[in-house]
């Protein structure tokens, strides 16, 4: 088949807000719980709520934002504004401490004072992720399948693949490197212009895509179109895919919450501190550049030679790597191992969701954005923090792994 080229100005936006979304998110699901777990005073668990709580909010807000894209027959409106909005969210959490809480509350007792300030952690970040999935998971996920078909997904996917790539090097990076040397506050606030600056540009970039129209059907019944036995029944493929896609999510949400706490209280590494040398810099070029032409080389492999051939591979790649990560107790062997499961999970994220893109009925796409995050976000990041709070309750005080104090001086399981 014939791949469908898509205009400058459509790659534009898919780059522009699949980027911003990614840092954004990449800062919520790497720095937001270290932020509670080491300047806050939270607990893992504590941790778990909040992934939880967020989770559960993404979901209900894709389902509602989703399926009234579809019932207004706009994606544009959504996802610009939403943008503006979002980074408004993200300057919000500059201005949430411990001090800040004593202080407007009047508050002397420090454990009255840290647990208002950890559930208005929590709760902020339930509104962030309104904002967020109001914007990139409902109308721009929906957005990039209706400027897509089954001829150019795969690539697509390969492209936008790399986006959470560079977020996670700029985030753990920059963002690191701007918490040690200006602190959380301005690094929020920072965020929060960028993820602005988007939504404005998106202003006069974005177009709503052809053909959209207004959806008539009730908007409440929308809003349970995709549990209805015969809507699971007629896209009997598209829900084995998602199921498919919530196994593998689950996995990363086991470890992800903890990954850079595990990284620096366990193996001793801070990644605000990294000592470049021209060497190490010229190689971490070169293996950017090897992930970004693999990434784009297998979109296109698998819009020629089909999606499913390459499922069990990427499987394969992804289990392998992190059975090995347990084994690791250097930071470099454990990056080694942590690059072969990001791969195996990369691999399977292109060809899982390009399939999603490719079984969601194009009249209802808005619809099936809130199934999908059932899948893709609800399902595994209740369940898999939840495994790896136990893991962590249960094995870190009866072996190596021992104790910290935090910046609160409270004790804290490494």
């Amino acid at each position: 088949m014939e791949q469908t080229k898509l205009s400058k100005r459509t790659w534009f936006n898919i780059v522009l807000f699949g980027l911003a979304g990614q840092l954004a998110w990449n800062v919520e699901n790497l720095y937001f719980n270290t932020f509670l777990f080491n300047k806050v005073g939270g607990t893992a668990e504590d941790i778990n709520v909040m992934v939880t709580a967020s989770a559960i909010t993404a979901m209900l807000t894709t389902f509602i934002m989703g399926a009234l894209s579809d019932r207004v027959g706009k994606r544009k409106v959504f996802i610009s504004v939403g943008y503006i909005v979002w980074g408004v969210t993200v300057m919000a959490f500059a201005f949430i401490s411990r001090e800040h809480t004593e202080s407007l509350l009047k508050i002397s007792d420090q454990a009255r004072v840290a647990a208002i300030t950890i559930s208005l952690v929590i709760i902020m970040d339930c509104v962030m992720t309104f904002m967020g999935s109001t914007c990139n998971d409902a109308a721009f996920n929906a957005w990039i399948t209706d400027v897509t078909d089954t001829s150019n997904r795969g690539f697509v996917e390969g492209v936008t693949a790399l986006l959470p790539v560079f977020a996670t090097v700029a985030i753990v990076v920059g963002f690191g490197a701007g918490v040690t040397a200006l602190g959380y506050s301005t690094c929020f606030i920072a965020l929060g212009v960028a993820v602005i600056v988007c939504g404005v540009i998106g202003l006069f970039t974005l177009k709503d895509p052809e053909g959209l129209q207004k959806q008539k059907r009730n908007y409440f019944a929308s809003l349970i179109y995709g549990f209805r036995p015969s809507v699971i029944k007629n896209n009997a493929m598209l829900y084995i895919i998602l199921a498919a896609l919530g196994f593998s999510s689950t996995a990363i949400q086991v470890i992800m919450p903890y990954l850079f706490i595990y990284i620096q209280h366990y193996l001793g590494f801070d990644f605000a501190h990294l000592n470049l040398t021209p060497p190490m810099i010229i190689a971490a070029v070169a293996i950017i550049a090897v992930v970004v032409a693999g990434a784009v080389l297998f979109g296109k492999l698998i819009d020629k030679k089909g999606k499913d051939k390459f499922m069990i591979p990427g499987a394969i790649l992804y289990s392998l790597g992190l059975f090995c990560a347990f084994f690791m107790k250097t930071i470099i062997g454990f990056l080694g191992a942590a690059a072969v499961f990001f791969v195996g999970w990369a691999f399977l994220g292109i060809m899982i969701n390009a399939l999603v893109r490719d079984y969601t009925p194009k009249e209802e796409v808005g619809l099936f954005q809130g199934v999908r995050m059932i899948f893709s976000v609800m399902l595994p990041m209740v369940i898999g923090p939840r495994i790896g709070t136990f893991v962590i309750n249960k094995f870190a005080a009866a072996h190596e792994f021992g104790t910290y104090i935090n910046d609160y001086g409270e004790v804290e399981y490494e």
